[in-house]
Parts: structure tokens; sequence; C-alpha cells
């Protein structure tokens, strides 16, 4: 036994596979990062992730999970990507304008009610880890995982600093990257739902929608470490608040 803890990913076919195995130097920026964040106690932590579109929330929350689950800790993955309003109900807002896609797309409420909250030191422990699969629209509400009194929650996805839900994180990551990496990157990554629009998506909606967060929030100011994730296999740290 080598002391691995559990990792419990969401039941959501919007998934990305496990990054390959990392450089040197990102397996040490990781390591660091699950240092601080097992710094802030042994009881439940919920750590938010965020950064522009395909900054690489996803792959970078997937590689924490497994640094943490190595020191004994057991992980919940979820993405704020399956709480989003469910299609069915777009003609009642706009969701598809950059403003509108920020202002409308996500369900907070469902975000804290069923995950943030239970996932607290103080929560009931039942997370619901997907509520709408955005694929399927399918809504998984009734799968639920659970979080013991040590489990670390780890959340990716866009504004997680937002009011809404900002004071529900024990720990936040923004991961930093410019505008034109962001829409290389989504562009070449949608290009099987999106087509020939993919471009046109991530910089009229995504960016828009972005910009609009940075100017409102400033979510920089919130974080306490951001991360130079601009190329996958040197990633730097910039600043570490906690760190002194």
């Amino acid at each position: 036994m080598d002391g691995r803890a559990a990792v419990q990913m969401s039941v959501s076919t919007w998934q990305q596979p496990l990054p390959p195995r990392a450089s040197q130097q990102r397996s040490a920026v990781l390591a660091e990062v699950a240092d601080r964040v097992l710094a802030c106690g042994d009881r439940r932590l919920r750590v938010g992730i965020d950064g522009l579109t395909a900054a690489g929330k996803t792959s970078f929350g997937h590689e924490l999970a497994q640094q943490i689950s190595a020191r004994g800790r057991p992980v919940l993955r979820a993405s704020l990507d399956d709480f989003k309003r469910p299609w069915r109900d777009r003609q009642l807002y706009d969701r598809e304008s950059g403003e509108g896609y920020y202002r409308n797309a996500f369900d907070y409420d469902a975000v804290v009610s069923l995950l943030l909250q239970p996932a607290g030191p103080d929560g009931s422990g039942d997370c619901v880890l997907c509520s709408i699969d955005p694929l399927t629209q399918i809504e998984h509400r009734d799968v639920v995982a659970v979080a013991t009194a040590d489990t670390v929650l780890i959340v990716d996805g866009v504004f997680a600093f937002r009011p809404q839900i900002n004071d529900f994180w024990d720990y936040r990551i923004w991961l930093d990257v410019d505008e034109d990496t962001s829409v290389r990157r989504g562009t070449h990554r949608d290009q099987d739902w999106a087509g020939a629009q993919a471009e046109a998506v991530h910089r009229d909606r995504y960016l828009v929608a972005e910009r609009l967060y940075l100017t409102e929030v400033d979510p920089l100011r919130l974080v306490d470490v951001i991360v130079d994730n601009a190329l996958f296999d040197q990633p730097r740290l910039l600043r570490d608040r906690r760190a002194g």
C-alpha cells in the first residue's frame, strides 16, 4: 500500500483525459501547490481553479488531485461546466452573447446548495458533482458523492471567484495565460462541436465574458496563488499570497 487515497470523478460525459506524464518542472509546481492547499488544515477543503477559457484548468485540477491523493487525502473532482442552466430554458434568457454567457449560463444556486455547501466543514458531506451533463443534458442530482471529514474538493471553471460563490473557497488558484493563447487553445479543443465557428465562439463569446469578469470582479486580487500556465511543461509560480 502506498497510502494513496481515492479520487472520485464527476459522472459528467464532458470529461478531459488525464494529462500526460508531467515534466520535472511541472511536477515541482504541482507539488508546491498541493502543499499549500493541505497547509489549510486537516478538515474538508474546497479548492477553486479559475483562469481564462482553455487556460488548462481541468488538466491542472486532475494533476493536483493526484498530488493530494498521493499524500493520503481523498479527493472529489468537479467542474462548474456541469452546473450550467439547461439548454431547454435558453429561450428565457441570452446565453450566446458574451455578456449573456457571463450573466446567465451558470446556476450558482445549484453550485452552492448541491456542491460547495455540503462539502464545507459544517456541511452534510453529501455532494452532487454534476447537476446537468452539458453534453447529454441529463440531470444527475440524484448521484451523490460523500465527502469524508478530510476530503479535498477540487473544482475547476471560469468565473469561479464571482461573489455568488467566492466565499465558499478555502484556496483559490488562478492559471494565467494571455488572450491569444486562450482563443487558440479553445478553438483547437472545441473543433468537434463548434466546427468552423469555434474561433468565433471563443473570441466573441467566451473572451468577451472573461473581460467582463476581469473588469467587474478583478479575481486576481482574491486568489492565493497565480500559476503561469502558458507553457505546459514549464509552468511558473507567479505569486503565492500565503507564502508571505
